[in-house]
């Protein structure tokens, strides 16, 4: 009799990365419906007994899909917060969003977690996807981000109560149970909060904590008793300490810890998301888009001098998880969510192979499936990717979407043509004259146009 009689789908001699930090050896991935039901050594197959689907990834990488830990997939890209808040119809952005999910398919995502999106339509469009309405990554979701009225981010933007864009303002304890209350009604996967914003005489000196530690705790013990997890955007040592003392089950950013703050997500062992990519991204290319050398090196300044810290955090068995922001401008969907993988081999000094375990099977656990994808191993949900190129020594490979010759998402190979051209709706953008006020002083001395006179 075979060994594995069931098998649907075999993926032949491939350089096998397993997603756990392994190094890669030649072997076979065997899939029965949606699981792997066996990783062999390398060698021939034995007979299945049945014709099955075999993909021959002889000289390839065969690693698990990539897991974005921190995608904004309702945005769609916006220039701005004022783009991004009064530029987007909650109808047409749920659409758009659905077809922008294809694109992280073809790019190799097989999950994704978008923690905060606008109106809500994330959990829609994460059950549009499990009921197989929508093809898309694994995707887990939250809701609207919890914010006081500092505004979060978005300052003057954001209403004194209400919401706004991707924001719900809380302003009393009554108003916070109720609002994680109801969130979890509608079905979210995680709350999120924004435990940090920008204020305008706090203008480059970074965000300030605008939540105090009673109503953090409060938001995880609420969301704690209704089994639901809790995370955090941080930027700022005591955001991050006292999330972390909160009990806040992952954090986003985490930058410029001090010893105190390192000390608390230490002993809690919170997963970090630093979502580097952003600043990255801007950083190394801002000049061509414009930005100034003073906001590029602001950027840099994130990274560098977080850098150290996080990786203090890592070698004491802190998680990182790869997230890259993907849903601005200067993080388009499709484009860069390899990217954050390049930062952890370059900013934090890991090796590519524990790059890969923090983007894969260190990442379910932001799906809320640890354990469930995103390792090559039997019982693993059967999410893998078939890449050209050698991932082990170098991970911007996956950066190439030529290389990206198979994606396999619950068993299926999945056929990803390339998306037809797009003409944004009217209205969907805001439109920028320039990039600076033209101020007379830029203009004086030069030569004015000559105008045409009068006929008398």
């Amino acid at each position: 009799m075979s060994k594995f009689p069931a098998a649907t789908l075999v993926v032949h001699g491939g350089n096998v990365l397993d997603g756990l930090g392994n190094p890669p050896r030649r072997g076979d991935i065997v899939v029965e419906k949606d699981r792997i039901v066996a990783v062999t050594a390398g060698g021939d197959l034995p007979a299945l007994g049945h014709p099955v689907t075999r993909i021959d990834a002889t000289g390839m990488t065969v690693m698990p899909g990539l897991i974005d830990a921190h995608c904004h997939i309702s945005f769609d890209e916006p220039n701005s917060n004022d783009e991004l808040f009064f530029h987007r119809r909650e109808g047409l952005a749920a659409i758009i969003a659905a077809a922008n999910v294809r694109k992280l398919l073809a790019a190799g995502v097989t999950g994704f977690l978008d923690a905060d999106c606008l109106y809500e339509i994330g959990v829609d469009l994460r059950d549009a996807i499990e009921a197989g309405i929508v093809p898309g990554p694994r995707m887990s979701a939250g809701g609207n981000a919890l914010l006081t009225s500092v505004g979060g981010t978005a300052g003057r933007l954001i209403p004194d109560r209400g919401r706004r864009g991707y924001g719900t303002v809380v302003n009393s304890r009554d108003e916070i149970v109720q609002e994680v209350r109801r969130q979890i009604k509608i079905g979210v996967d995680w709350v999120k909060v924004h435990v940090t914003g920008l204020t305008p005489r706090q203008r480059g000196k970074g965000e300030v904590q605008v939540w105090s530690f009673d109503e953090l705790k409060l938001v995880v013990d609420t969301a704690h008793e209704l089994g639901t997890p809790v995370v955090g955007h941080c930027r700022g040592a005591s955001s991050t300490r006292d999330a972390a003392r909160a009990g806040f089950d992952m954090i986003l950013h985490a930058t410029y810890m001090d010893d105190e703050a390192l000390e608390a997500v230490i002993e809690k062992q919170v997963p970090i998301v630093p979502t580097f990519t952003f600043q990255a991204n801007l950083a190394d290319y801002g000049e061509q888009i414009g930005a100034s050398p003073e906001i590029r090196a602001l950027f840099r300044k994130e990274i560098t001098e977080s850098a150290e810290m996080l990786r203090r955090a890592y070698a004491a068995g802190v998680p990182l998880l790869c997230g890259t922001e993907s849903g601005f401008s200067l993080t388009p969907y499709g484009d860069w969510h390899y990217r954050e993988l390049e930062v952890f081999v370059r900013e934090l000094g890991m090796t590519p192979l524990q790059a890969v375990a923090s983007a894969t099977s260190a990442n379910a656990f932001a799906l809320r499936l640890a354990g469930e994808t995103g390792a090559l191993r039997a019982g693993c949900l059967a999410d893998l990717l078939v890449i050209d190129g050698d991932v082990a020594r170098d991970v911007t490979v996956l950066g190439d979407r030529t290389r990206i010759r198979h994606v396999i998402l619950g068993g299926k190979d999945l056929d990803l043509p390339e998306p037809s051209p797009r003409r944004d709706p009217p209205g969907w953008r805001a439109t920028h004259y320039g990039k600076q006020i033209l101020r007379r002083a830029m203009v004086a001395g030069s030569q004015a146009p000559a105008s045409k006179p009068h006929d008398v």
